[in-house]
C-alpha cells in the first residue's frame, strides 16, 4: 500500500512538473521570430515617447519581468530588449504609472489594450488609427492567462 502511495505520489509530481515546463516552454518553442533591429528602429521611427522596461520592478519576479527601451509612435509600440517568457501576453496603455499586479487590476477598466506580445526579445505591436496615446503615460506588459503582471514603462 506505502509502495503504491509514493508510485501514485511521484507519478503526480511528474505529471505537475511536465505541466509547468509545457506552459513555460511552449509559448518560447511556438513564438515567431522575433523583429530585427532594424524593423524596430523603423518602426519606432518618429517615436513621440519613450520609456524603459526595467527588471527591478515591484510587481516583477525571477519569471515575470521586462528590460529594454520602448518607443512609442503613432502607429506602434516596439521594445528594443526582451520580455520573460509567457502565454497571452497583452499591451496596455494606463492612464498612470503601475508597477504591481494590484495596481494595474485597479487601473485595468480605464486602460487601452492595444495589442499582443508574440516575441519575447524585441516586438513591434502597431497600434489602431487614431490610438489617443497622449491620454495615458505608461505601457503595461500583462499576462492575460494568469492575470500576471509582467512589467511596464513610463513613457511621460
Amino acid at each position: 500500500m506505502k509502495r503504491i502511495l509514493l508510485l501514485a505520489l511521484s507519478h503526480l509530481a511528474v505529471l505537475a512538473l511536465g505541466f509547468g515546463l509545457g506552459i513555460y516552454f511552449l509559448p518560447i518553442l511556438s513564438a515567431p521570430p522575433p523583429p530585427s533591429q532594424t524593423e524596430v528602429r523603423a518602426a519606432a521611427q518618429g517615436a513621440r515617447y519613450q520609456g524603459a522596461f526595467k527588471r527591478d520592478l515591484k510587481g516583477s519576479d525571477p519569471l515575470h519581468w521586462g528590460e529594454g527601451q520602448v518607443a512609442i509612435s503613432a502607429s506602434a509600440v516596439t521594445l528594443t530588449g526582451r520580455v520573460a517568457p509567457g502565454p497571452a501576453y497583452k499591451l496596455y496603455l494606463v492612464p498612470e504609472f503601475v508597477d504591481t499586479h494590484e495596481g494595474f487590476v485597479r487601473l485595468k477598466a480605464q486602460s487601452l489594450q492595444v495589442g499582443d506580445i508574440k516575441t519575447f526579445e524585441n516586438f513591434i505591436v502597431p497600434l489602431p488609427a487614431g490610438t489617443p496615446v497622449e491620454r495615458y503615460n505608461t505601457v503595461v506588459v500583462w499576462c492575460e492567462a494568469f492575470s500576471q503582471f509582467i512589467t511596464a514603462a513610463k513613457y511621460r
